[in-house]
């Protein structure tokens, strides 16, 4: 280098020098800045910000050295600068320098360790007498963690703003005297409203404009002001265009600091699709399924009432029990179609007979039981009732071209003369009914003391039923159950017959119920258990495929006892337990619903499968499948017959089908009798079939060469 450069070169580096030099402050003020919790700098109006000055804050600011940042000797005040951040300080800082005014900004700079901080600069410009800039000087703290609290919070506030905006149910706030203060989008759908503004111009007074019950609203506020909230309030609301609704409700009140009621807020979904179905579901819990009547159990309930009222005012209560005389030559010779429509017509006309606070339930076949409350005219006008009865009924019935004129024959018992309780006064209306049939039937008989339960045709059932179990004149019959998904077969269902010498092939509708009312059900269902558990272990030892074998449990054999016989029975035959499917009814397990989850429990620690035969048809559809250990559920073939021609058939087989795989259940239709069932039932997701359009019940030897055929083709 020439001697004049280096003389220049040191006549600038002093120059520098003396600059810095000069910025420097005093000892007190440098303590000071020092201690500043942020970097107090002082710099040129250059393209990098050379740095003439910064206080010791720089290095717990940005990583570096006071000394790394003077004159750009390692990094300049630019590069610290975020690069995405750059163009909007240098803007920020040429307006305020143009302008005169103060520099406040927030930006980020790059730390040294890497990261990014946030750091908030205020700053002013030093002018000359012509007003130039000759430097600025000004102060950066580190805002980082007010700067990300911040953005945390925007962001919550986003995600809420979302989650009101989107949520599927309604969202509201409420004024404690009922107006509206902000909903959500779901809300103002839900009532009917085009937006959530329009429910709150619309909407001003929710007491009256809102509830369809007034008293509701009433009821709302005296929860809020006892508990503070309210959960799953249910109540029925208007829509916009006057439609009513089911909503329920969760919300809180909303206080102040002070304790002052500030609001009520919470959340609004839409229920009535789920109380429809409740109530659907509740109704055929205690309706008939073809006729509409109450069944079975809504009678036994109404009795009760009924004669709790008569104990408490007086008043004679009269059950009837009726049968119609050539329902099963009809039903036989027609077709079961035909015999519904004929049960459906006797039902109407039933009805047409009683008064409001009278009661006709459908017993079950062709058996019906009228329920008469304070029948103040005795015995004279409960017979003038029954003779309007006797008449109505034997009116003529079209069935297609042809007219039939069918008859009753009614028995009656009295409260309090003849019972003091449900089960009495239907035992002995059902006694009275049969001396009626041995009275030529078309009449009327009220139960008399003399009347034995067991009249002679009843005596006589019970005297061969005996004779039957010692003379094995019982038979199993086998009827396949198939897969949907493959048509393979997968099981079977025992069913039992009696071979009587004197009547020959007897149904299981003609002796069961009786077997069930004297108890000999006991010795023949563990006849049935015995016989269909050797007979499956003699199949698989035949090199047959193994199947489960169902059997069905009769309300008197599900006891504590029952685990313990059934283990002995299997271990006795040598099936495994796996291939033993136990059916029981809704009626059997809510007897006494807590012994028979008990029961069931042991009976599942077996290792056998246990379904719901006939469900849909008994005492509470829903109550107790969470509760009772089960496996699949059987749908009732009054509802499979009915399937393709009748909608409500149709919904409910598509409902249980729907809550049984929701339960993780199969599905099992029985009944299934065409091909147009069969391919509803496939369409819809059911599992298993069994039906005379598969397989009709089955002699063993028939069965086991059934079986022998369907394992031959590989199916």
């Amino acid at each position: 280098m020439r001697p004049a450069a280096r003389a220049l070169c040191r006549h600038e580096g002093a120059q520098s020098e003396a600059v810095v030099a000069m910025a420097r402050p005093p000892r007190l003020l440098e303590t000071l800045l020092a201690n500043l919790d942020g970097m107090v700098y002082r710099c040129r109006d250059d393209a990098h910000w050379t740095l003439e000055f910064v206080s010791e804050g720089c290095h717990a600011l940005t990583g570096y050295a006071p000394e790394d940042l003077l004159l750009n000797s390692r990094i300049s005040f630019l590069q610290l600068t975020h690069p995405e951040d750059r163009a909007m300080v240098r803007s920020h800082i040429d307006t305020c320098m143009r302008e005169r005014r103060r520099i406040d900004i927030e930006y980020r700079i790059l730390h040294a360790d890497g990261g990014v901080r946030w750091v908030w600069e205020r700053g002013v410009g030093l002018y000359n007498a012509a007003g130039k800039v000759e430097a600025m000087e000004g102060f950066l703290q580190d805002v980082t963690e007010r700067k990300e609290a911040a953005q945390a919070l925007q962001e919550a506030e986003r995600r809420y703003r979302s989650i009101f905006e989107n949520a599927i149910e309604g969202v509201f706030q409420t004024t404690p005297d009922g107006t509206y203060i902000a909903v959500n989008p779901a809300l103002a759908r839900i009532y009917g409203y085009h937006s959530p503004e329009d429910l709150i111009v619309g909407l001003r007074d929710i007491s009256h404009q809102l509830y369809v019950e007034a008293e509701r609203r009433t009821e709302f506020m005296r929860l809020m002001e006892q508990h503070g909230s309210v959960s799953n309030f249910e109540s029925r609301v208007y829509r916009r265009d006057g439609d009513i609704i089911w909503i329920s409700e969760n919300a809180r009140a909303v206080y102040d600091d002070s304790g002052k009621l500030v609001c009520y807020e919470g959340t609004v979904e839409a229920i009535t699709e789920r109380k429809l179905y409740e109530a659907e579901m509740r109704h055929h819990a205690t309706h008939d399924a073809l006729t509409g009547l109450p069944n079975r159990n809504m009678l036994h309930e109404h009795l009760q009432r009924a004669i709790q009222v008569a104990r408490q005012k007086g008043g004679l209560t009269a059950v009837a029990f009726l049968d119609l005389d050539q329902f099963k030559f009809i039903n036989d010779s027609l077709g079961h179609q035909v015999g519904d429509e004929l049960l459906k017509t006797v039902a109407q006309r039933l009805q047409a007979c009683l008064r409001d606070t009278d009661m006709v339930a459908r017993q079950g076949g062709d058996e019906f039981v009228l329920v008469l409350q304070n029948q103040t005219g005795g015995e004279l006008g409960i017979a003038e009732v029954m003779q309007r009865i006797l008449a109505t009924v034997a009116r003529p019935w079209q069935a297609g071209d042809r007219e039939f004129q069918v008859t009753a024959s009614i028995g009656v018992s009295r409260y309090p003369v003849d019972g003091k309780d449900v089960e009495t006064l239907l035992k002995q209306a059902d006694s009275a009914m049969y001396r009626a049939k041995e009275q030529g039937r078309n009449n009327f008989q009220f139960f008399a003391p003399w009347m034995d339960t067991q009249v002679s045709n009843r005596l006589e059932m019970l005297i061969n039923l005996r004779r039957a179990l010692d003379q094995e004149e019982f038979k199993l019959y086998y009827q396949p159950k198939l897969s949907l998904k493959d048509g393979s077969v997968i099981g079977a269902e025992a069913l039992i017959r009696w071979q009587s010498p004197e009547q020959g092939m007897v149904p299981p509708d003609r002796f069961i119920p009786f077997a069930e009312e004297t108890g000999l059900i006991l010795p023949i269902g563990e006849w049935v258990l015995r016989t269909a558990c050797h007979q499956n272990k003699r199949w698989q030892q035949a090199g047959l495929p193994t199947i489960p074998v169902a059997v069905n449990l009769s309300p008197r054999q599900l006891n504590q006892s029952l685990p313990e016989f059934v283990s002995d029975v299997l271990r006795q035959s040598g099936l495994d337990a796996s291939c033993l499917e136990l059916e029981i009814t809704e009626n059997v397990v809510m007897k006494d619903a807590e012994k028979s989850v008990a029961t069931l429990h042991a009976l599942k620690r077996l290792g056998l499968q246990i379904s719901v035969d006939d469900f849909g048809t008994g005492y509470s559809s829903l109550s107790y499948l969470r509760r009772f250990p089960v496996d699949a559920l059987k749908i009732d073939k009054s509802f499979v017959r009915d399937i393709v021609r009748d909608a409500d058939s149709a919904a409910i087989v598509k409902a249980i089908i729907s809550l049984a795989h929701i339960l993780n259940l199969r599905v099992i239709a029985e009944g299934v009798e065409d091909e147009e069932q069969h391919a509803f039932l496939k369409e819809n997701a059911c599992d298993e079939v069994q039906g005379y359009f598969f397989g009709k019940p089955m002699t063993v030897e028939d069965f086991t060469a059934w079986l022998t055929r369907q394992a031959g083709t590989g199916r």
